[in-house]
Formats: structure tokens, sequence, C-alpha cells
């Protein structure tokens, strides 16, 4: 069983494309958001004030995806196609 942790940023219409298609790969075992504990406290004079993430234009989630080891990299394909597809931002983590 191999763990994939990944987080997408992005609009919401892609981030639920992304779960649906992740439902449907062989060998998924497990598909779980995992809820943002961390919270955001930018000051209003930071660098990155009124970016995207700042104003909600996007949303970040946090994934985690158990899956049979054959499957992993069918996972990694269909997340990376999809975020293609809709506009997300994938990053793969070790950790959240």
């Amino acid at each position: 069983m191999t763990t994939i942790r990944l987080r997408a940023t992005g609009p919401q219409t892609g981030f639920d494309a992304l779960m649906a298609a992740l439902e449907g790969v062989d060998g998924v075992e497990r598909l779980e958001e995992l809820a943002d504990l961390m919270p955001h406290m930018d000051d209003d004079d930071s660098s990155s004030a009124g970016l995207p993430d700042d104003i909600g234009a996007s949303d970040v989630h946090d994934v985690e995806v158990e899956v049979a080891s054959p499957y992993a990299e069918t996972v990694t394909a269909t997340a990376d196609g999809i975020a293609a597809q809709y506009g997300l931002v994938i990053e793969y983590v070790d950790d959240f």
C-alpha cells in the first residue's frame, strides 16, 4: 500500500473533478480531504497581500490517497491530467 499526499490549489470545480477522477482509479483504497488546521494570518502589508489566495479566488485542499502500490503512478498521472485540464496546481508532499 502506498500513501500519496498532495496539495491542490485552484478553483473548487477543478478540485471536485480531481476527487471524482481519483475515486475512479483502480486500486484506490482510501481518498480523504484533510482539514486545514493551520491558521492563515497574513499581515495586510505582506508582500503576498492581494494575491488570489488572499482574496478567495482559489482554494487550497490537502488530499491523502491510499492506493495499492502498482496503481500509484496511475493516481499521479490522473491528478496531473485533471490539474492541466482545470487549472489546478498540484504539489506532492511528504507531510502536511
